[in-house]
């Protein structure tokens, strides 16, 4: 009897927490209809999609029109572990009239067609997700543009979601160059190109002859995603393998040192630091063995192997019931050394022999020194993190009571107690940050003291602009010294523009708070008659 009366009481809540009224929020709103079909994980189903966004401090209203977007959607579910969560994740396709896919422009961004919507039941503060792709956009790097908002699907009220780009080749996005299937020789053939370490078979990927160290039973696939498995050519499938494989016979070459044997020219060793240092700042469980990304372009443009974008930080930020790496609470553990854990899939282990190398370790740790002055200073993460939970405060009531558990160890397998508050929520976050930063302080491999940095990045771009896109500053890296440069700011048509600026001889910091929304360029000139020109990007 008392459990049937248990049993009642959970089916009533569950059926008053899906009636929740939901009339207006300071998020972004996301109306979507399916006509009530169940949505699947595969293929996407018709359905249609309201958003509406008032702008900055405004009310947004479930009645209001969709000033963002109103149209047709195709929509499935997506993601994998988060697929089997209670809030589900959904893949997003804007559709024109005829069902066919329609490229827009959503939040300011970039014109796509293909779209995401992460959810946050494994993600209790929102923002880890956000805040790694954030900082990975603010090296320098390309990562998902996203928006918080509040979603209904079919009338139900679905809680706090991110919206947000899906990786993709384009020029807004992923910019490397587009791969037909008629391109099958010669420069074109040698891109571009996106493939990943995650969940694999046979048709979808490659086995590498290569094993990571450490580990010489350890097979390791890398997944073909542009072109997809279904349409890239036999011919695409071997060039891909075989740049790989010659890339992984670079790496672990004894000769590794000596930069025409090395691996130096066939890879971005600025987006591996990069990539690694983000990565390790959130302790990322996935980041080295699940959406795991790498691109490549044509040789003409770079014939470098780069790696990102990142993505899948869910499991990241946190304490969490795995090994000994990701469950130590006192900030420390590699997660590039993930091949330790005996993961579900195995990582290639590129940063363990990466950091075998003397120059590597030095670059990364004065790449570390530099950002720990600017987008990686902890008051300045910690200050982003208190004014998103500002932001969210409204939102989230309504979210845990749509989905309330807080208290409770939900999702990823979260080591001590669970905060029964949002705030606690944050606090515990905020405190997760600051021990982790500090571990890295005292454990970052190499030194910053009297190298030289041209060996290892001789083929990288010789200016480097983050975060970009911006919104209130941009930070301009040059590759080296020079107190002659001089920097120019000119909008799209051609004016020269005025903004505050410093520079100290190595990077520039410019103040873009005044300046609208667009594209602009910036022109750095210096000792001789030759002038730099760099792309960057205005969003807020």
């Amino acid at each position: 009897m008392i459990r049937f009366v248990s049993l009642f009481i959970i089916l009533l809540f569950a059926r008053i927490s899906q009636a929740q009224i939901f009339t207006s929020s300071n998020l972004p709103i996301i109306i979507i209809s399916t006509n009530n079909v169940p949505i699947p994980d595969e293929p996407k189903i018709p359905g249609t999609m309201k958003i509406i966004d008032n702008g900055p401090g405004q009310i947004n209203h479930v009645t209001d029109q969709g000033n963002i977007y109103t149209g047709k959607i195709g929509i499935e579910v997506r993601g994998s572990y988060s697929a089997t969560l209670p809030q589900k994740p959904y893949a997003i396709e804007t559709r024109d009239i005829n069902q066919n896919d329609s490229a827009v422009s959503l939040f300011g961004f970039p014109e796509e067609s293909d779209w995401v919507l992460l959810a946050n039941y494994n993600d209790k503060v929102f923002m880890r997700n956000v805040l790694a792709f954030k900082l990975f956009n603010e090296t320098g790097h390309y990562a998902s543009r996203t928006r918080f908002a509040e979603v209904t699907v079919n009338g139900v009220y679905n809680g706090i979601y991110i919206f947000g780009e899906k990786i993709k080749r384009d020029e807004g996005r992923v910019d490397i160059a587009k791969l037909t299937p008629d391109e099958n020789s010669g420069e074109p053939l040698t891109g571009g190109y996106i493939f990943k370490i995650d969940y694999w078979d046979d048709f979808t990927s490659w086995k590498s002859p290569f094993h990571p160290i450490g580990h010489p039973n350890f097979d390791i696939h890398y997944v073909y995603y542009h072109p997809k498995p279904e349409e890239i050519t036999e011919q695409q499938r071997e060039y891909l393998k075989d740049y790989v494989t010659t890339f992984e016979s670079a790496l672990y070459n004894p000769l590794v040192h000596d930069t025409t044997a090395g691996y130096y020219s066939l890879m971005n060793a600025q987006s591996f630091i990069d990539y690694f240092i983000v990565n390790e700042v959130a302790r990322n469980n996935d980041g080295f063995k699940k959406s795991f990304y790498f691109f490549k372009d044509r040789d003409g443009v770079d014939k470098r192997i780069n790696c990102g974008p990142v993505w899948d930080f869910d499991w990241a930020w946190k304490n969490i019931d795995e090994c000994a790496i990701f469950a130590n609470t006192d900030g420390s553990g590699w997660a590039y050394k993930v091949n330790d854990c005996y993961p579900d899939v195995n990582s290639p282990g590129w940063h363990i022999r990466l950091l075998q190398d003397t120059i590597f370790r030095n670059e990364l740790h004065c790449r570390w020194d530099l950002f720990r002055t600017n987008i990686l200073n902890t008051d300045t993460i910690l200050n982003w993190v208190d004014s998103n939970a500002t932001y969210l405060w409204q939102a989230q009531q309504r979210h845990y009571t749509r989905w309330p558990i807080l208290g409770q160890n939900v999702g990823t397998p979260v080591i001590g107690p669970i905060p029964t508050t949002f705030q606690g929520e944050i606090n515990d976050f905020k405190n997760w940050i600051t021990l982790r930063l500090n571990w890295l302080d005292a454990n970052m491999p190499g030194n910053c003291f009297n190298i030289v940095h041209n060996e290892l990045f001789q083929n990288k771009p010789q200016i480097v602009a983050f975060p970009n896109p911006a919104s209130d500053h941009i930070f301009i890296e040059l590759p080296e010294q020079n107190n002659n440069a001089i920097l120019q700011l000119f909008s799209i048509s051609g004016n020269k523009l005025n903004v505050p600026l410093t520079f100290d001889g190595n990077l520039f910091t410019l103040n873009v708070s005044q300046l609208q929304v667009g594209m602009y360029f910036a022109r750095i000139s210096g000792n001789n008659n030759q002038a730099s020109n760099v792309k960057i990007s205005i969003a807020r």
